[in-house]
């Protein structure tokens, strides 16, 4: 009962503070705007009318550009995507690649979108390129490898799955990433090579054709049967399988050595198969050799033992 008391007491105030306001001020603001001139007031926004009319066209125009420029973006990245995934690269270069195209195309189209309002565009540019630099100087190695790693995924000189060969290592490409390349020895061994280096250095890929050609030389005595030898080393590379015996099979005098004729030969093969026939086929040169008696010298040293007792003598 107190309290409904209270609320009472209250109310009635509020209703003798409404009887008390001053209106003198109310009506001194009603005068003002019997002064305005509606015909002044209708101008006035007929003059605004072009204003409302090319900023709506802007706004407009800025939804076009934003609806075709995120289309393009989404063309883009798809079309960076698949480029890359054709290029056998790892799965988070894919997804780091295409997120820093994302980034730069959205940017651009926020700053051409801008610049339609008159905006000036120069120092959000200037503050992007200060940071950008900044970045740049305190990371100038690891942008290197960046650098190498993209220019490794633009200019594909290998993939994953060749045999290359650097300047201090060789193996099979096992992944390309952004920064570092990694390569896969014969005796399994994992090396990581900076993309800076490969970038800057000279690169055999030796996979990268469907056929190779396989060189072999082998020396045999001065007095061995030179026509003979070359007969036998022709056989040798006719009869492997994976040899290929629609291209041509030489086999001539390389050099004449010091204590050797040295005989090469030359056939063709698939790059695949390089390896496994280069040893069969030196095998088989040995055993043949032996066969047909035919001597493979190797170098020998003559030790001559002087009695300096005698001399002395």
């Amino acid at each position: 009962m107190a309290f409904l008391m209270t609320a009472a007491e209250a109310l009635t105030e509020e209703i003798n503070n409404i009887g008390n306001i001053d209106t003198s001020e109310t009506m001194e603001n009603l005068e003002k705007l019997k002064d305005v001139d509606p015909n002044k007031v209708v101008e006035y926004f007929k003059g605004k009318i072009p204003d409302f009319i090319s900023f709506g066209m802007t706004v407009l125009l800025a939804l076009v550009i934003y609806f075709i420029g995120s289309r393009l973006i989404k063309l883009l990245r798809r079309i960076v995507r698949r480029s890359l995934e054709r290029s056998q690269v790892d799965t988070g270069v894919v997804q780091f690649v295409d997120a820093l195209v994302k980034a730069i195309a959205y940017a651009v189209l926020l700053l051409t979108i801008i610049s339609l309002f008159g905006i000036e565009t120069t120092s959000f540019i200037a503050v992007f390129g200060s940071a950008g630099l900044a970045v740049g100087l305190a990371l100038q190695g690891s942008l290197a490898n960046f650098a190498g790693g993209v220019l490794i995924l633009a200019l594909k000189p290998f993939g994953v799955g060749d045999y290359i060969s650097t300047g201090s290592s060789e193996g099979t490409v096992q992944q390309i990433s952004l920064f570092a390349t990694k390569l896969l020895t014969v005796d399994n061994r994992a090396i990581i090579i900076p993309n800076g280096d490969l970038a800057n250095s000279t690169i055999t890929n030796i996979t990268k054709e469907e056929f190779r050609r396989l060189d072999l030389t082998v020396g045999i005595a001065y007095q061995a049967d030179l026509l003979r030898a070359k007969q036998v080393l022709e056989q040798i590379y006719r009869k492997d399988a994976c040899i290929l015996q629609d291209r041509p099979i030489q086999v001539y005098v390389d050099s004449l050595g010091d204590s050797a004729v040295v005989l090469g030969a030359r056939g063709w093969l698939e790059a695949a198969n390089y390896w496994d026939t280069r040893w069969r086929i030196l095998e088989q040169i040995k055993l043949q050799f032996d066969a047909e008696g035919i001597e493979i010298p190797f170098n020998q040293l003559d030790v001559h033992i002087e009695n300096m007792s005698s001399q002395n003598q």
